[in-house]
């Protein structure tokens, strides 16, 4: 059953050092600050699953929270490539970091039988390349007709964190937009923690490309305005795209990295989101 709560407090009684930590979001509503959070309370040795990791996890990983990666894409969109990602992979700085790769199509049907509480899924695809890097990667033959399936073990994260538009009254959450696998890795999850843009007395008149998760599904729900940015919250904010960009150069090396984590994460709060993320719509 969901409970309002400050930031902090949610992600400390959340996320433990060593956790499987999902953060979801495709392209939209990113939970930035919730991962800030994560890395001012120095969460330590965490497995970190995305199906594409960027920014956010790119912060994370700089930060010394991540010891595993499991992803079906990682990059900084429409710029390159992520640098402390790539540090830590190729020198394990600021520790090793290893890596579970799978396709898009094969870590969403992983979502979904996590959340039906099934050990794995079966999908009529080839792994290509990704078999000989990945040993999770198996086959199954059906017992009705004899073909011979691909399997992946299901997504069972111990939290998934995600960021939506809205919550109600009663700890209902409310998604509007571009709704990628959130649904699927709370349900999957055994703890859900969801920042919002605002709460509100119903959901009347929403978007009909919506997604509404019941309160039963979450653990814990903080008030965030602006809780995903540099990423967007449709009928909130736009895109920062000048900041995707910047990071390229601010990631490059340590040092510069290190500057900007002490100046707008270790030093900054939740608070500090209100202002970036000014309402559009």
């Amino acid at each position: 059953m969901s409970v309002f709560s400050s930031l902090q407090d949610a992600i400390r009684e959340s996320v433990r050092d060593g956790d499987v930590v999902a953060m979801e979001g495709f392209t939209h509503l990113i939970p930035f600050a919730a991962g800030h959070e994560v890395i001012r309370q120095q969460r330590r040795g965490l497995t970190l699953v995305r199906m594409t990791p960027d920014v956010i996890f790119d912060q994370l990983i700089g930060a010394g929270c991540a010891s595993r990666l499991v992803f079906s894409w990682g990059g900084n969109p429409g710029v390159g490539s992520l640098h402390r990602l790539r540090d830590a992979v190729e020198h394990s700085w600021p520790c090793p970091l290893a890596l579970e790769e799978f396709s898009h199509g094969a870590m969403a049907n992983a979502y979904d039988a996590g959340a039906a509480n099934l050990p794995f899924a079966a999908l009529r695809t080839h792994p290509g390349g990704l078999a000989d890097v990945n040993p999770r990667y198996r086959t199954v033959t059906c017992p009705f007709t004899g073909e011979t399936l691909v399997a992946v073990p299901a997504l069972r994260p111990d939290v998934t964190i995600i960021h939506a538009q809205k919550a109600d009254r009663e700890g209902n959450v409310l998604m509007e937009g571009i709704v990628g696998v959130q649904k699927e890795a709370v349900l999957a999850a055994r703890r859900a923690v969801v920042t919002v843009e605002e709460v509100v007395d119903s959901f009347e008149g929403g978007h009909p490309n919506a997604c509404i998760l019941p309160r039963w599904t979450i653990r814990a729900i903080a008030v965030v305005p602006g809780g995903a940015f540099p990423s967007y919250a449709f009928g909130y904010y736009s895109r920062d795209n000048a900041f995707y960009r910047s990071w390229d150069e601010i990631s490059r090396t340590r040092d510069g990295f290190r500057a900007w984590l002490d100046e707008h994460v270790m030093r900054s709060g939740p608070e500090a989101f209100a202002a970036r993320g000014r309402r559009v719509a």
